[in-house]
């Protein structure tokens, strides 16, 4: 099975070297010195990692053949695709791959249905799960634990707690709407001199 664990970026330097958006939780295994890699589009490739090094918090990657900025420069944008045994898993029970998760089903706690994953979005602080709803919509869940309570593989489930407006903007709009009417019963309150004050508790979570 194909896996894409890098995007390449901008070229660094004049000696062919390249910055990487990593897309993989095992970066010294899938991007170390040696690995061949395949590419989108497939015509770039492959591309032998030739060194790699971490600068100023982002990975650098030189492969054999691109020698100057020239060469690197247009590399840029090209994904680099790892070839994995499908029956492997991540070493950390808590991290998955993308087609581990692909087609999962996606539940609130009680069972109710929201809908089933197609695509996962990376991006530099976290990752997004692009559910499909049964109305053919689509709604875009932060894969975070606060949200993705649990995943289950055996039973192919993603079980979710969604705060307020992520699922269904309308709960939003509601409310913003009874927040703004509760904030303007306390400014009355206060105004009438009977020095009241609300503690503004807030509902859902940040």
């Amino acid at each position: 099975m194909q896996l894409v664990v890098a995007r390449i970026g901008r070229a660094h330097g004049i000696k062919g070297e390249v910055t990487v958006e990593v897309r993989t939780d095992e970066p010294e295994l899938r991007l170390g010195p040696g690995a061949v890699l395949a590419t989108e589009p497939a015509g770039v490739g492959p591309l032998t990692i030739e060194t790699g090094r971490v600068h100023s918090g982002r990975l650098l990657l030189r492969f054999a053949g691109v020698a100057d900025r020239t060469a690197a420069e247009a590399l840029r944008n090209t994904l680099l695709i790892a070839e994995v045994d499908p029956t492997e898993l991540p070493e950390d029970p808590e991290e998955f791959y993308d087609h581990q998760l692909i087609d999962l089903d996606v539940v609130l706690a009680d069972g109710t249905e929201i809908g089933r994953i197609t695509e996962i979005t990376h991006l530099p602080s976290q990752d997004l799960f692009i559910v499909e709803r049964p109305d053919g919509s689509e709604v875009m869940i932060p894969f975070v634990e606060e949200i993705v309570t649990s995943i289950d593989l055996e039973e192919q489930r993603a079980v979710i707690d969604p705060p307020r407006g992520l699922i269904d903007a309308d709960e939003a709009v509601v409310a913003s709407s009874r927040d703004e009417e509760d904030g303007a019963e306390d400014s009355a309150a206060e105004d009438s001199g009977s020095g009241a004050t609300g503690s503004g508790t807030a509902e859902g979570r940040a």
